[in-house]
C-alpha cells in the first residue's frame, strides 16, 4: 500500500478536514445531530431532479434523508445525490462579493460597492456601444421563477436582444424537434410508463454514469420483460448488459434511424390507424427513407445490416415500446433531424399516447424545459411564447407594462454571442 508523503492530521491541519472532502468522523457527527427540521427539495445535479429531505440544524444544512414517498426516485439517490447537501456549507462557496484588485487579486468587497460597479459598466458599455452589446447568459440549473426573472430583467432591465441559456448547447435541438413534430416544446411521458414497455431503445444517453438513479427504472422493466437496445458508438455500461447494442459511427444516427424505419415500412410493422388519423406527412416521409436499404445503412452507421434488422424488429413486433435519448444525438450540427428520425419511430408504430407506451427526453440539467418556457432563450417570451409572434409580443408587453416597440425582438444565441464577441461586437 502506498504511503502519503505527509500524514493524514499535517494534510487536515492545513487544508481542513472539508476542503475537498469530508473525514468518515465529520460525516458521521453530522449525520447523527437530530435536525430542527426537515425541508423537501430536490437533487440540483442533472435532469431527473430526484426527491431528497435535508436536515437543517441552527438554519445550516447538516444532512439528509431519503425523500421515498417522492414517486420518481422513491428514496434512491446516486452519489451526487447523497453529497447533494454538503455544497452549502463547503468553505470555498463565496458568501460575498469579490474584485480583482491589480497587483493583489481578488478582494471582499460590500454588497453595495459591487452593485453600483455593476449598474455602473453596464451603463457605460451600453452608452458608447449600444444596448445589444451587452450580452446575458445564464443555467437552467436555476428555477422556473429565476429563469422568468432572468428573461425579464434582460429584456426591461438591460434591453438588450442578447439572453440565452446553456441549454443552446445540449437541449435545444431536442425542444426543436419536439416543437416541429408535436406543436410543443415538450416532455411527453411519465417515467412510470417505462415499466411495462416491451422494448426500450435508448440513444445518446449513457444512463448509468449521467442519471444513475434512472437505471433503477430500466433495470425495473427488464425484470418485467422487456427488451433493450442501446445505440452508442461506445460499450457504455448498459451496452453490456442489453438484448442488442448498435455501435454506430459517429453522426450517422439519422441514417440508422432512417434504416429502421425502412424495413418497419418493408415488413408493415406500422399501426396505420395511428398514422392516418394523428400523424401528417406520413407519405413524403416514407418516400424519403426509399433509399434506406439495410445495405445502405450498414455501409454508412458501421452496424452490421443483421443487428439493424434485429432492433427494427423488436421495435415494430412490439405491442408497447419507449425511446428515450440525451445529448448523445442532440450535440450535433444536425441535432434536430436526429430527434425527428427518433420520433418518426415512435410515430410510425403508433407507440405515444398509450400505456406504457411513449418517447422522451433526458433532460441535462433539472429545468431545461421550464427555463425555456418562461423565456430563458434568446427567441422564446415566457408562457413558451414566440418573441417575433405580433400576438405574443403585445401579451407580454401589456403584462410587463412596456410598449410592445420596446421589447427587443430576438436576439444571438449563445455560440453566436461569443462569435460576436470574438469580433468585438459584445
Amino acid at each position: 500500500m502506498a504511503t502519503l508523503p505527509v500524514p493524514v492530521d499535517e494534510i487536515i491541519a492545513k487544508w481542513g478536514p472539508h476542503k475537498h472532502y469530508m473525514t468518515k468522523e465529520s460525516a458521521k457527527a453530522r449525520a447523527s445531530q437530530t435536525p430542527d427540521e426537515l425541508v423537501k427539495t430536490h437533487c440540483c445535479f442533472c435532469g431527473l431532479q430526484c426527491g431528497i429531505k435535508l436536515k437543517i440544524k441552527n438554519k445550516k444544512v447538516v444532512g439528509f434523508e431519503p425523500w421515498r414517498e417522492f414517486p420518481f426516485n422513491e428514496g434512491r439517490l446516486c452519489p451526487k445525490g447523497v453529497q447533494r447537501y454538503m455544497q452549502d456549507n463547503h468553505p470555498d462557496r463565496l458568501l460575498q462579493p469579490i474584485k480583482r484588485v491589480e497587483g493583489v487579486g481578488f478582494v471582499p468587497i460590500e454588497w453595495e460597492e459591487a452593485y453600483s460597479t455593476v449598474v455602473s459598466e453596464i451603463k457605460r458599455i451600453q452608452e458608447q456601444y449600444g444596448r445589444n452589446a451587452f450580452a446575458m447568459l445564464s443555467g437552467v440549473s436555476l428555477s422556473t421563477e429565476k429563469s422568468y426573472l432572468v428573461g425579464k430583467f434582460a429584456r426591461v432591465a438591460l434591453k438588450t436582444a442578447n439572453l440565452d441559456y446553456n441549454g443552446r448547447l445540449c437541449m435545444v435541438s431536442a425542444g426543436a424537434g419536439n416543437k416541429k413534430a408535436f406543436g410543443m416544446d415538450r416532455s411527453s411521458n411519465s417515467w412510470a410508463d417505462l415499466a411495462h414497455a416491451e422494448v426500450i431503445i435508448i440513444t445518446g444517453a449513457n444512463i448509468s454514469e449521467c442519471f444513475p438513479v434512472l437505471t433503477y427504472r430500466i433495470w425495473e422493466a427488464r425484470d418485467n420483460g422487456a427488451k433493450i437496445i442501446v445505440i452508442d458508438p461506445r460499450v457504455i455500461p448498459l451496452a453490456r448488459t442489453a438484448d442488442v447494442h448498435l455501435p454506430l459511427r459517429s453522426g450517422t444516427d439519422t441514417a440508422l434511424m432512417s434504416t429502421m424505419l425502412k424495413v418497419l415500412i418493408d415488413n408493415d410493422w406500422l399501426d396505420h390507424d395511428f398514422i392516418d388519423n394523428y400523424t401528417s406527412g406520413w407519405e413524403e416521409t416514407a418516400k424519403t427513407v426509399e433509399h434506406c436499404t439495410l445495405e445502405w445503412g450498414e455501409k454508412i452507421t458501421g452496424v452490421p445490416k443483421e443487428l439493424i434488422y434485429k432492433a427494427a424488429e423488436m421495435w415494430g413486433k412490439a405491442k408497447t415500446s419507449f425511446l428515450v435519448h440525451a445529448r448523445g444525438i442532440e450535440q450535433h450540427r444536425k441535432g434536430v433531424l436526429n430527434v425527428l428520425s427518433c420520433i418518426n419511430l415512435v410515430l410510425a408504430t403508433g407507440r405515444i399516447g398509450k400505456p406504457y407506451c411513449g418517447y422522451g427526453t433526458i433532460t441535462g440539467q433539472g429545468n431545461g424545459q421550464g427555463g425555456r418556457e418562461h423565456g430563458h432563450k434568446c427567441d422564446q417570451l415566457p408562457g413558451n411564447r414566440d418573441i417575433e409572434n405580433p400576438e405574443h409580443r403585445q401579451i407580454v408587453a401589456d403584462f410587463w407594462g412596456i410598449p410592445e416597440s420596446e421589447l427587443p425582438r430576438k436576439g444571438l444565441s449563445a455560440y453566436e454571442i461569443i462569435d460576436a464577441i470574438n469580433k468585438g461586437e459584445i
